[in-house]
């Protein structure tokens, strides 16, 4: 079936991607083979340094702590970015110019500062202001917060702005507040519809855990790379098994995102632009 911005594949389309997929699939053979011939040559593939990953004390003493620290600062940012996202979109849609203003600048700030000084002046400057100390973990988790929950805000706001300005009118027509609006109408369909984008950025808010190098926040690549490379010299070995590792929990994250979305479709969210306006479990129809 043809598209706007596609066009389906005749019998010439379809021989030409053919012989293009073969030819680039030899060329991606030969590049792997020069990187495994070149590590081969610099003697990077040798048993010795890939032992300590066969041993139980190098998971429990570099890699395994590494990997909980490194879970425990996700998990937490992730949660608080979706509720900063969610907070700060619906701020920015609000009516009131004294509340959309400030919450855009606010959201616009912290979307331009890297995130890397974002953390840096959370663990060493914020103690000038507060005067006490910030904890490594929450001086992490924190800059997380902000970079990832102001992307997110965007994404939710795009969402809500997405979703057909009819239902809306409905749902002031049968007498719901703006909160409830918001709560059983907005909101779900834009996170439904925004589900690829949210997961993407909690994807790059779990890589970024790694920035927390910078305070030296004892996460997977830190305790998986540095600390054990500086032990047994497998510094290329070491990035290996991490970059692995973290291609897992990407993939677990995309998979639970999998499952969350055929999840809401069973129960009947529909994605903005479709025909007939949310119903879920009876919230709106109470209303």
């Amino acid at each position: 079936m043809s598209t706007v911005l596609y066009d389906y594949p005749g019998p010439r389309a379809k021989r030409r991607n053919v012989v293009l997929t073969v030819l680039f699939g030899i060329a991606i053979a030969a590049l792997l083979w020069w990187v495994y011939q070149k590590f081969a040559d610099a003697g990077q593939l040798e048993g010795r340094l890939w032992k300590p990953f066969t041993e139980a004390a190098t998971w429990r003493n570099f890699i395994l702590p590494g990997l909980r620290a490194t879970l425990l600062a996700a998990f937490t940012g992730m949660i608080l970015s979706l509720a900063f996202g969610i907070f700060f979109a619906v701020g920015r849609l609000s009516e009131h110019w004294w509340i959309r203003l400030p919450v855009g600048a606010i959201v616009e700030f912290f979307r331009a500062v890297p995130l890397l000084i974002m953390i840096f002046f959370i663990f060493y400057g914020v103690p000038f202001l507060i005067q006490g100390p910030v904890p490594i973990f929450w001086a992490l988790v924190i800059g997380l917060t902000l970079y990832n929950g102001s992307v997110l805000a965007e994404a939710f706001r795009a969402g809500i702005r997405a979703v057909p300005r009819g239902q809306s009118e409905a749902a002031y027509a049968v007498g719901m507040r703006k909160s409830q609006l918001m709560r059983y109408i907005l909101v779900p369909q834009a996170a439904r519809a925004m589900l690829p984008v949210i997961v993407s950025q909690l994807v790059v808010l779990l890589k970024d855990t790694a920035l927390g190098y910078i305070i030296a926040y004892p996460e997977l690549l830190q305790r998986g790379v540095n600390d054990l490379a500086a032990n047994f010299g497998n510094v290329i070995q070491a990035a290996i098994v991490v970059a692995v590792i973290y291609i897992i929990i990407n993939s677990l994250l995309t998979l639970f995102a999998n499952w969350l979305d055929r999840r809401t479709r069973r129960l009947g969210i529909r994605v903005p632009g479709g025909t007939g306006a949310l119903r879920t479990t009876g919230a709106v129809d109470g209303a």
